[in-house]
């Protein structure tokens, strides 16, 4: 663990940020270590990236900026005239507004991190699903992460059961 987060504090320009963003990957990742392209939670299917986006979100929640955006949604709601006249209605939408405008620019701070874990070699990324022709990389593709050498060392261990220590047999009696 000590060697993993000297090369993270190397490699990355945000090293805590990169390091739960390596946590969140390896508490979905399966035995090998690959997680993706979907997450599931409950009833509910994510993609590995919007689940990321989502986990990482809270970690914001008391910066001041985050309140600022607040505001600004209400000020683009209410100028847009899409803000609904109930209380409740107007906080759901605009907590749903910052919600997907916090998501969109946490994706690019997330490929920046994967980025920089990837030229350190601790993450692989390719992408499955349906490729179509299109000029960018997304072409209805999904990002699959998977830890490599030090990051690798997050993965659960295997946890066996240890056997029961047994008493050496007394004199004349067998253990079966």
């Amino acid at each position: 663990m000590s060697s993993l987060l000297d090369c993270l504090s190397q490699a990355s320009s945000r090293p805590r940020y990169a390091f739960m963003v390596l946590s969140l990957i390896a508490e979905v990742a399966d035995a090998d270590g690959e997680a993706g392209p979907f997450v599931q939670r409950g009833r509910q299917q994510f993609t590995l990236r919007d689940w990321l986006c989502d986990s990482l979100a809270p970690m914001g929640g008391r910066d001041p900026r985050r309140a600022a955006l607040a505001e600004r949604v209400r000020s683009d709601l209410i100028l847009e005239d899409r803000m609904p006249a109930d209380p409740a209605a107007a906080a759901a939408a605009i907590e749903e507004e910052v919600r997907c405008r916090v998501r969109a620019s946490g994706k690019t701070n997330l490929s920046r991190a994967v980025s920089e874990l990837v030229g350190a070699g601790l993450l692989r990324r390719y992408y499955k699903g349906y490729a179509i022709d299109h000029e960018n990389r997304g072409g209805q593709r999904h990002a699959v992460y998977v830890l490599q050498g030090r990051a690798r060392c997050l993965l659960p261990q295997a946890r066996t059961v240890p056997a029961p220590r047994r008493k050496p047999p007394v004199q004349g009696e067998l253990r079966f």
